[in-house]
């Protein structure tokens, strides 16, 4: 039997203990998790009855082995229209799957919905469709003289590309043309990330944007008014345009619950709060974790024969004994990560465009982009639309308004009630809630949610060769890799990982291919031949 210490129970670190356990090969998984439950960033947060999901997460992807995996262990609800079509299709199994597969008993509450995307962007006042559509409302909210600006723009961008693409300005720039770049990117970007497009390593929009571009949202726009966009039928388009994705009916945190059950039914340990505050090598090796238990305080060391890190790689190198080469050190300690805060917001009725709640209808978005420069909030959720069970009153509106800092920056700092206060003023500020109808609040904080593409990231090969040559160290997810992946490319790394040591092989590179946009990089680094 072979110990696997995994650090992390979000999707990464639980997939890989899920996948070790079914290999049947004697590993035996014990996952660290620094929090007191499971999910990482994809964890539901429950508030007096009311369910938040920290972030938005759309359970969607290209990948078949992903969407059979989900559905095994939280099966569609048969209930839904487009039931049927998708069991056949990603060859799901009728009930959901116990760790040998056979089947279980189905649970009405265990179960993915099918849900309708709806994202706009909330600018001069004025909803747009996001991805941005060239519809009559578009047109009429910008106004002729900016649609002009935009087109010619557009235009020479496409005539005259910025080249080498040497931050997120160029790279967003060449695909939308500098006056688009400026109305719906610019600002949105800054705010999350709170540095200027210009220090941003362009690799973060192959990574999270991808091949989206005007042409390409143009001609999904005429082709979703001639072909059904089922849930199956999108594996062929963008990921940023998908129009309907699965969701599991009390939140993210419901799958990785079922998950983490699954694990320690079949011999797998999870440990809560327990924080990996260093790591020990000997003859190139890792050998063992340092934990302190959050609770009491206690440090223990750990043996193991494998280590599966999604940790903030940062932290990790930090704690490596004996220490790594300064060199490395150095990159590790530059890395910068973005965090968030939540404020959950009960009321009454809102506000949003022609939909008002207090008509009996609620604004049909499962998040709006807030790209006014006059507040701070940079995006706002409405948990209803994510799933009707995420909310106790159904006759309310359940809102995530989302801030974008640094921890130990004024945002972060700033006392819960003064935050509450803020948040309610800005939302009544831009006409989408009165103070009245607020019914309830509470803030949630999530440290290093995003690992950013700036401070020493153009340096990060540097730390990778490094820490890839300890061939009994894999690093998954997304802090574990610092890369901004969605939860199935976190999925997909644990899997690689995985199969790499029942193989008993030490290469990485399949790993760090997941999510890579290698048509964006042969692009890349064809100009930067020429």
């Amino acid at each position: 039997m072979k110990t696997v210490l995994i650090i992390g129970a979000g999707p990464a670190g639980l997939t890989a203990a899920l996948q070790l356990l079914r290999s049947g090969q004697g590993f035996v998984p014990v996952v660290l998790e620094a929090s007191d439950q499971v999910g990482g960033i994809s964890r539901t947060v429950v508030h007096n009855g009311n369910r938040m999901d920290l972030g938005g997460h759309r359970f969607f992807s290209k990948s078949d082995w992903v969407m059979n995996w989900w559905q095994e262990i939280l099966p569609i609800d048969p209930g839904q229209e487009e039931a049927p079509e998708l069991v056949v299709t990603y060859r799901n199994k009728s009930r959901p799957v116990s760790l040998d597969g056979a089947p279980r008993p189905q649970d009405p509450e265990k179960v993915m919905l099918v849900r309708h995307r709806l994202s706009r962007i909330f600018y001069l006042r004025r909803l747009f469709d996001y991805p941005i559509r060239l519809s009559a409302a578009t047109l009429r909210n910008l106004g002729a003289v900016r649609v002009l600006r935009i087109g010619l723009s557009y235009f020479r961008a496409w005539m005259f590309p910025r080249r080498p693409e040497r931050s997120l300005e160029d790279f967003l720039v060449n695909r939308f043309g500098r006056e688009l770049y400026a109305t719906f990117f610019r600002d949105y970007t800054e705010k999350v990330w709170g540095v200027p497009c210009q220090e941003i390593e362009p690799e973060w929009g192959a990574q999270r944007i991808k091949g989206l571009s005007v042409a390409k949202a143009l001609a999904h726009a005429v082709r979703r008014h001639f072909v059904r966009q089922s849930l199956a039928a999108q594996k062929s388009t963008q990921t940023s345009l998908i129009e309907r994705f699965l969701y599991p009916k009390y939140g993210p945190g419901q799958l990785w619950q079922e998950v983490a059950a699954m694990v320690t039914a079949g011999g797998g340990r999870i440990l809560f709060s327990r924080a990996v505050i260093g790591l020990e090598t000997a003859g190139g090796r890792v050998t063992g974790a340092v934990v302190r238990d959050e609770e009491t305080g206690a440090v223990t060391t750990m043996a193991a024969d494998f280590v599966l890190s999604s940790m903030p790689v940062r932290d990790l190198v930090a704690g490596l004994s004996p220490p790594p080469p300064a060199e490395v050190a150095r990159v590790a300690a530059g890395l910068p990560y973005r965090d968030f805060i939540t404020v959950g917001l009960l009321v009454r009725r809102m506000r949003l465009g022609d939909a008002a709640s207090h008509d009996g209808s609620i604004p049909p978005d499962n998040w709006v982009y807030i790209q006014e420069s006059d507040v701070r909030l940079g995006r706002l959720q409405i948990f209803n639309n994510w799933s009707p069970a995420l909310v106790k009153d159904a006759n309310a509106v359940w809102l995530g308004l989302e801030y974008f800092c640094t921890e130990g920056d004024d945002l972060w700092t700033m006392p819960e009630e003064d935050f509450k206060a803020m948040a309610i003023d800005e939302v009544r500020r831009l006409g989408l809630v009165e103070a009245a109808d607020v019914l309830e609040s509470t803030v949630i904080k999530v440290p290093k949610a995003y690992p950013a593409y700036f401070g020493t990231y153009a340096e990060f090969d540097t730390l990778r060769r490094h820490l890839d040559g300890i061939p009994n160290l894999f690093l998954i997810g997304r802090n574990g890799m610092h890369r901004y992946n969605n939860q199935d490319h976190s999925m997909l790394t644990a899997k690689l990982a995985v199969e790499a040591i029942v193989a008993g092989s030490a290469a990485k590179d399949a790993i760090w291919e997941i999510n890579v946009d290698d048509e964006y990089h042969e692009e890349k680094e064809t100009a930067a031949a020429d």
